[in-house]
């Protein structure tokens, strides 16, 4: 008697296990995409539905705190301009230039409200020209080597940068005929006939 009780206990246990195995075995990538996705909304302070490129967040993450210094592309300091060239370079395997105002003749223009994660936004601090550049997260946020702060996440609806918002932009077509979008799981499938 006691030794189908221990049979049958241990064949439950067993049960269990095989199931509790089972169940974990289900939980694959996009279990891991979507926490990173909750992780990355949480730090940055965007919306979790606009997380969809985590290999971007996690750029972003990995250079935040990062201190500024003009002409820099290290993680000792970096600028603004080589941190998104950097991050371009990293993320979507592209090269968008070497300053703000290179980077600026290598979009297209974007409206404010047609922004995409991924795209670049511009400004023109106390200058006729553009002086600084960051990286759209979402959210009315974005990425960029602030010059008091270093890499930093900041909100373009803070007066500061709204005074001094010129416009977003998304990188041109190059000459293989890829389109370079924000979205870097489309990038090497879009392809123009």
């Amino acid at each position: 008697m006691k030794t189908k009780k221990l049979v049958a206990v241990m064949l439950f246990i067993g049960f269990c296990l095989v199931s509790q195995a089972q169940s974990n075995k289900s939980k694959g990538p996009s279990d891991q995409d979507n926490l990173a996705k909750e992780y990355f909304s949480q730090i940055m302070g965007v919306a979790i539905n606009a997380t969809t490129n985590t290999k971007l967040y996690q750029f972003v993450y990995d250079w935040l705190g990062t201190p500024y210094r003009l002409g820099g592309d290290t993680k000792k300091g970096i600028d603004c301009s080589k941190f998104s060239l950097a991050l371009y370079e990293n993320v979507f395997n592209t090269t968008i230039g070497y300053n703000s105002r290179n980077q600026y003749a290598n979009v297209t223009p974007v409206r404010k409200n047609d922004l995409q994660p991924g795209d670049l936004v511009f400004f023109k601090i106390r200058s006729r020209n553009i002086t600084h550049v960051g990286v759209y997260l979402g959210d009315d946020k974005f990425a960029h080597a602030s010059s008091s702060k270093g890499v930093m996440v900041s909100n373009l609806n803070e007066a500061y940068w709204k005074r001094y918002y010129y416009n977003g932009g998304r990188p041109k077509t190059d000459e293989d005929h890829r389109i370079m979008t924000a979205d870097a799981s489309s990038y090497e499938n879009n392809v123009i006939d």
